[in-house]
């Protein structure tokens, strides 16, 4: 059975939270890569930024739907979740932007699992942790190439 081990990607490109959107736009472009792990001056894993995520800004915000009763206004939307929105909308910097609680796999976890994840929940890209420490990372590439017959 193929694990997380066998097709993680060790040599890690990562941002740490301080890093400039601009930048962390650039390191995924020229890298051609479609989401960057997060790591703090611990070197652990602290959230993960997609491509998704940045895309995000560029949606514009929507005006939350209301009731009015006897002169009082009543949001109809979580003001937490509206929050949220808008400083995803406004990032500057990494933190702001990123998944703080990303979904991780362990070395041993199978490849099998690892592609559910990323078809039910529409993953592109998973974070590889022993505790909060980052071990690895795998892409889609990574699984798709485990459909290629060793020569």
């Amino acid at each position: 059975m193929i694990k997380a081990i066998d097709i993680m990607e060790t040599n890690i490109i990562n941002v740490t939270p301080d890093t400039e959107i601009s930048r962390a736009v650039k390191i995924l472009l020229d890298n051609h890569i479609n989401g960057v792990p997060v790591i703090n001056d611990k070197e652990e894993l602290v959230g993960i930024l997609c491509q998704s995520d940045l895309i995000f800004q560029q949606k514009e915000m929507p005006i939350p739907p209301i009731f009015t009763i006897l002169d009082s206004i009543i949001p109809l939307s979580s003001s937490k979740k509206m929050e949220d929105s808008f400083k995803k909308l406004s990032a500057i910097t990494v933190e702001q932007a990123m998944v703080k609680k990303p979904v991780t796999v362990t070395a041993d976890t199978p490849v099998s699992e690892i592609a559910s994840l990323m078809v039910e929940k529409h993953f592109h890209t998973i974070p590889v942790v022993d505790g909060k420490r980052l071990l690895g990372i795998i892409g889609k590439e990574d699984v798709l190439k485990t459909l290629i017959p060793k020569e």
